[in-house]
Protein backbone atom coordinates (compact mmCIF):
# COMPACT_ATOMS: atom_id res chain seq x y z
CA UNK A 1 0.00 0.00 0.00
CA UNK A 2 1.68 3.30 -0.83
CA UNK A 3 2.10 5.64 1.70
CA UNK A 4 0.37 9.50 1.43
CA UNK A 5 3.55 11.05 1.09
CA UNK A 6 4.55 8.81 -1.81
CA UNK A 7 1.16 9.87 -3.25
CA UNK A 8 1.08 13.44 -2.76
CA UNK A 9 4.06 13.51 -5.36
CA UNK A 10 2.15 11.76 -8.01
CA UNK A 11 -0.06 13.87 -11.24
CA UNK A 12 -3.09 12.03 -11.89
CA UNK A 13 -3.99 11.57 -15.30
CA UNK A 14 -6.88 10.67 -17.01
CA UNK A 15 -6.34 7.58 -19.74
CA UNK A 16 -9.87 8.05 -21.23
CA UNK A 17 -9.11 11.81 -22.56
CA UNK A 18 -5.82 12.99 -21.54
CA UNK A 19 -7.21 15.28 -18.56
CA UNK A 20 -4.66 16.25 -16.15
CA UNK A 21 -6.17 16.45 -12.44
CA UNK A 22 -3.13 17.67 -10.96
CA UNK A 23 -1.94 15.94 -7.06
CA UNK A 24 -3.63 14.16 -4.86
CA UNK A 25 -4.27 16.83 -1.65
CA UNK A 26 -6.15 13.89 0.67
CA UNK A 27 -7.41 10.74 0.85
CA UNK A 28 -10.48 9.23 1.18
CA UNK A 29 -10.51 5.72 3.92
CA UNK A 30 -12.67 3.39 5.09
CA UNK A 31 -11.72 3.01 8.38
CA UNK A 32 -13.40 -0.07 9.81
CA UNK A 33 -11.64 -1.70 6.31
CA UNK A 34 -8.60 0.19 7.16
CA UNK A 35 -8.69 0.78 3.25
CA UNK A 36 -8.07 3.81 1.10
CA UNK A 37 -11.59 4.71 -0.98
CA UNK A 38 -11.01 7.62 -2.88
CA UNK A 39 -8.19 10.13 -3.83
CA UNK A 40 -9.22 13.61 -3.44
CA UNK A 41 -7.83 16.38 -5.98
CA UNK A 42 -8.54 19.73 -5.83
CA UNK A 43 -10.92 20.69 -8.61
CA UNK A 44 -10.57 23.73 -11.52
CA UNK A 45 -10.28 27.00 -10.19
CA UNK A 46 -13.35 29.64 -10.31
CA UNK A 47 -11.69 32.49 -11.84
CA UNK A 48 -7.81 32.09 -13.44
CA UNK A 49 -7.44 29.53 -10.11
CA UNK A 50 -6.80 32.07 -7.99
CA UNK A 51 -9.90 32.87 -6.18
CA UNK A 52 -10.67 29.68 -4.48
CA UNK A 53 -12.25 26.52 -5.58
CA UNK A 54 -15.62 25.18 -5.00
CA UNK A 55 -15.10 21.28 -6.56
CA UNK A 56 -12.83 18.67 -6.46
CA UNK A 57 -12.03 16.09 -7.86
CA UNK A 58 -12.56 12.64 -6.23
CA UNK A 59 -11.45 9.49 -7.83
CA UNK A 60 -12.44 5.83 -6.46
CA UNK A 61 -9.82 3.61 -5.85
CA UNK A 62 -11.18 1.25 -8.01
CA UNK A 63 -10.65 3.82 -11.26
CA UNK A 64 -7.06 3.26 -10.32
CA UNK A 65 -5.21 2.02 -13.49
CA UNK A 66 -1.31 2.45 -12.51
CA UNK A 67 0.34 3.83 -9.88
CA UNK A 68 3.76 4.63 -11.84
CA UNK A 69 7.24 6.65 -10.50
CA UNK A 70 5.93 9.80 -10.99
CA UNK A 71 1.90 9.96 -12.38
CA UNK A 72 -1.11 7.75 -11.58
CA UNK A 73 -3.05 6.65 -14.33
CA UNK A 74 -6.75 6.22 -13.81
CA UNK A 75 -9.83 5.20 -16.10
CA UNK A 76 -12.90 7.29 -15.16
CA UNK A 77 -15.58 10.19 -16.83
CA UNK A 78 -14.07 13.33 -15.54
CA UNK A 79 -18.03 14.53 -15.52
CA UNK A 80 -18.38 10.99 -12.60
CA UNK A 81 -15.50 12.18 -10.34
CA UNK A 82 -15.76 16.22 -10.12
CA UNK A 83 -18.08 16.60 -7.37
CA UNK A 84 -18.80 19.46 -5.27
CA UNK A 85 -16.25 20.49 -2.32
CA UNK A 86 -19.11 20.75 0.17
Amino acid sequence: MPRMYDLRQKEIVNIKDGARYGFVSDLELDIVKGKITALIVPGPGRVFGVFGRDQEYRIPWDKINKIGDDIILVDCVTDSVLVNDI
